[in-house]
């Protein structure tokens, strides 16, 4: 593809922008680790809600919708959808907690809430498994989106792409901390949501797609449009419906969707000005993320089964592309070849946009966790404000470069998400529990961690066999992880000695002060019921306009309505 004189200015200026606010914030953000990786605690809710919407949009998401609807039909979302729930949950219950704990990050709380050497091992060690592993395979995932838009886009090797990719979005990481991502987080979600919807209005009128109406009529995509599975098929229905809303919300940690909160929401959460604050922006990012930014990439996604009706016309497309990369999630920036000049331009950049505003999030966040929860607790406990700084910036250069090697591993962001759900299954009952429930110890976090990933690497390394052990779906495979991750972490913690009972009394004491555990839980569970209906149902509302069923989107907007003037009248009772 030959892009023109002003795509390339539209791309060129965005990178710019992007390094003079890194140089910008640098000195202010520079001062110490709390300007460095909170921003100082004083940010708005709006400016944080954008944030956490930007770094879930990362360039792989919309190449990853677009695989799922090729595959599974609209209703195949539901494997990420299901993750509103685990998220109205940290809105009206968690939210408050995380900022009122006052930590730096969310691997700190863990010597606030346990007590004693096994305390300061499990932050430790958690900082290393998830601020550089984790984070490192999650990076890698985002990396294999830039190899493929890449390639279809500018006729890059996985190396070229890799090096421009992320190159730029190292340097203003490095330099402007927490500050400089949030305001580049906030340019990048305007850019990349007005590129998306430009880019799903123009594809759908192109003539190779025919319009709207014909392109709903299509007999290729008669099976792909209800938003619900087909109840009638358990073959469907179980994995793609049952297990994500009956197992998978509260039973899995995955990044931006952990149950009670943590990894780099926590840490806006913990950079707002107050609770409130904190509060607020969880829950417009839940809106903009399960509500507001879907339809897009469904669309293009619907279109793309016109276009490029199977894999092998994908591969016909790009002869010269490696095979091993040519999956259903190729559809997206593939379709984005129909753009005119321009509006491509744009497209792309939102594209880099999305690449740069999650890479930069998850290098700040997990440096965060390898300064502040590792170097600085047990390395060198004297490190300077500016010693401490000056890890973060090296730990954020050396990540990016290993994520970048491990992107060339992987195929497809399918594969990378089965991957995270696998890690973390089992784990996310203990996260929603740990606060409430005071036999939960430090043993309780090493077993459930180390459990669920061993499993998921005994199930990783079979499916990569020429010649697998056994063949077991993917669902199964996280049923099995759930339940014995979730038995081991129990067992341990019914056996084992809770934390010194003094450490917890003051840890409740900071966080709920003198409200109690359980004050107004009765409209904290209304608020979450009529949270969760309200944005499924302008989710759907919106679809059901698209597809040109005014009565049945019509009376969901009343629900949504309802729902949001029942939560205005109780919100002092929750907030």
């Amino acid at each position: 593809m030959i892009l023109s004189t002003i795509d390339y200015v539209i791309l060129i200026s965005f990178f710019i922008v992007s390094l003079a606010i890194g140089i910008l914030v640098a000195k202010q953000s520079g001062k110490n680790t709390e300007s460095y990786f909170l921003s100082g605690r004083n940010m708005p809710w709006w400016l944080l809600g954008f944030s956490m919407v930007a770094t879930t949009f990362a360039a792989d998401t919309p190449n990853f919708v677009a695989g799922v609807i090729r595959e599974d039909g609209v209703s195949g979302n539901w494997i990420w959808w299901s993750f509103l729930l685990t998220g109205m949950v940290t809105v009206f219950f968690y939210a408050k907690l995380w900022r009122k704990s006052g930590v730096t990050t969310d691997l700190e709380f863990y010597e606030l809430r346990y007590s004693g050497r096994s305390a300061a091992f499990l932050r430790g060690f958690r900082a290393i498994y998830l601020g550089v592993f984790f984070n490192i395979i999650i990076m890698a995932n985002v990396c294999l989106a830039a190899i493929k838009i890449g390639h279809v886009m500018f006729g890059f090797t996985e190396f070229q792409s890799l090096f421009v990719a992320c190159t730029v979005t190292v340097f203003y990481s490095m330099l402007g901390g927490l500050r400089g991502v949030l305001i580049t987080d906030f340019i990048q979600f305007i850019i990349a949501m007005t590129g998306s919807i430009w880019a799903a209005i123009y594809i759908v009128n192109h003539e190779a797609v025919g319009g709207l109406s014909k392109m709903l009529a299509a007999p290729q995509l008669q099976d792909k449009l209800s938003m619900f599975p087909d109840f009638s098929n358990w073959e469907i229905l179980v994995p793609m419906f049952i297990i994500p809303l009956a197992v998978q919300w509260w039973s899995v940690w995955y990044p931006g969707a952990e149950p009670g909160g943590g990894g780099y929401i926590a840490q806006r959460m913990l950079a707002a000005k107050d609770e409130k604050h904190a509060t607020w922006a969880t829950l417009f990012f839940n809106f903009a993320h399960y509500a507001l930014r879907p339809w897009p990439w469904i669309i293009i996604g619907l279109a793309s089964l016109i276009v490029y009706p199977d894999l092998a016309s994908l591969q016909t497309a790009f002869p010269d592309f490696n095979p091993d990369y040519v999956k259903n999630d190729l559809s997206y920036p593939a379709m984005l070849r129909l753009l005119p000049s321009g509006l491509l331009g744009l497209v792309i950049t939102s594209l880099v946009a999305a690449f740069m505003s999650t890479i930069s999030t998850h290098l700040n966040w997990g440096s965060s966790y390898v300064v502040n929860d590792f170097y600085a607790r047990f390395i060198k406990k004297s490190a300077s404000e500016k010693e401490k700084v000056l890890v973060g910036r090296l730990s954020t250069f050396l990540m990016i470069i290993c994520a970048a090697f491990l992107a060339l591993v992987l195929e497809e962001a399918r594969e990378a998400f089965n991957l995270l759900l696998q890690i973390g299954a089992g784990t996310g009952l203990l996260f929603i529990l740990r606060w409430f429930w005071r036999r939960i110890n430090p043993y309780s976090e090493i077993t459930a961690m180390g459990v669920s990933f061993l499993i998921a690497g005994f199930f990783f390394i079979n499916g990569k066999m020429e010649t697998p052990l056994f063949t077991l779906a993917s669902h199964w495979q996280l049923v099995i992880g759930v339940i014995f991750t979730t038995f081991c972490w129990v067992f341990v913690t019914l056996i084992t000695k809770p934390s010194k009972l003094s450490t917890i009394e003051t840890f409740e004491a900071l966080v709920f002060e003198k409200e109690g555990k359980f004050k107004n839980f009765s409209y904290k569970f209304l608020s979450l019921f009529l949270g969760t209906i309200g944005i499924y149902c302008f989710l759907f509302a919106t679809g059901y306009f698209i597809y040109g069923n005014t009565l049945l989107g019509s009376i969901l907007s009343v629900t949504t309505v309802i729902c949001v003037l029942i939560l205005i009248k109780i919100w002092r009772k929750v907030s």
